[in-house]
């Protein structure tokens, strides 16, 4: 990951997201009475540093990570906060065990085709930080008198991703199950499970919903990217169904060509 600074945006009382440049990565922090909470930590150790000084900039508790999922820019800077609780949900692990190798291989040679031979450096001497509490579909995490809950939804994004709740300042934490600036990914997603984990998110009532790459939105951003993936999932559902090619499929996407021929792989 490039090593340009983050900004913190305050969101609520004691929880703020950090919005980076590179990737248009959004990580989070969750301050309680007596502990808080790192919400993804990044794609090097390096961007993890940083994100922990700026954690000790507005904050001397001690910390807990969650990961949203096991994709490296929101997992790989995990080292820089250890040793500490690394909450997870318990098929994060089983994918960092099994891609983490290959993802670290192949974003180093990404970074490295584009000349930024530093980050390359960077992410290929990661050393993989495995979460050691693990989650199934829910987890409350007591920060002192602020709960804060981890749920799963189902397979989306991907098959283990985690949204982190903090009810009493109505935000949710979305990693990537919603996206905004750029199209959800459907690298290894589960286009037919997504728009039910948004209509988990929706459920959940709050105002305020902080995507894993792009700015903060609203319930309405989330209604209407819930409606274009399930578009995108009835689509998959024809052409599998043979009732659809999958030219068909790309007109009729509300996603770019790419991204449609991706969820379609699917």
């Amino acid at each position: 990951m490039s090593g340009k600074l983050g900004r913190w945006i305050d969101v609520a009382d004691g929880v703020l997201v950090r919005r980076y440049e590179e990737l248009d990565l959004s990580v989070g922090l969750v301050v309680g009475g007596e502990r808080c909470l790192v919400i993804d930590t990044g794609g090097d150790a390096g961007q993890g540093a940083e994100l922990a000084a700026a954690v000790r900039e507005v904050t001397p508790l001690p910390w807990s990570v969650v990961l949203t999922h096991a994709h490296f820019d929101h997992s790989f800077g995990t080292e820089a906060f250890l040793p500490c609780q690394v909450w997870a949900h318990d098929r994060c692990r089983a994918q960092l065990v099994a891609t983490g190798a290959d993802q670290r291989e192949k974003w180093a040679r990404h970074y490295r085709e584009r000349g930024e031979h530093e980050v390359a450096d960077r992410i290929e001497a990661v050393r993989i930080a495995l979460p050691d509490n693990l989650v199934g579909d829910r987890q409350v995490l007591d920060l002192g008198g602020r709960d804060v809950a981890l749920l799963h939804f189902g397979p989306a994004h991907s098959d283990h991703d985690l949204v982190v709740h903090v009810p009493d300042a109505g935000v949710v934490f979305a990693g990537d199950l919603v996206e905004q600036g750029a199209p959800p990914q459907f690298g290894d997603a589960y286009p037919q499970g997504w728009p039910a984990a948004l209509d988990g998110i929706l459920a959940l009532d709050a105002p305020v919903v902080l995507p894993g790459h792009g700015e903060p939105v609203d319930r309405e951003f989330v209604r209407h990217q819930r409606a274009e993936l399930a578009t995108v999932a009835e689509l998959c559902r024809a052409v599998g169904a043979g009732e659809l090619t999958a030219e068909q499929a790309v007109e009729r996407s509300p996603f770019p060509e790419k991204f449609t021929l991706d969820a379609l792989a699917r």
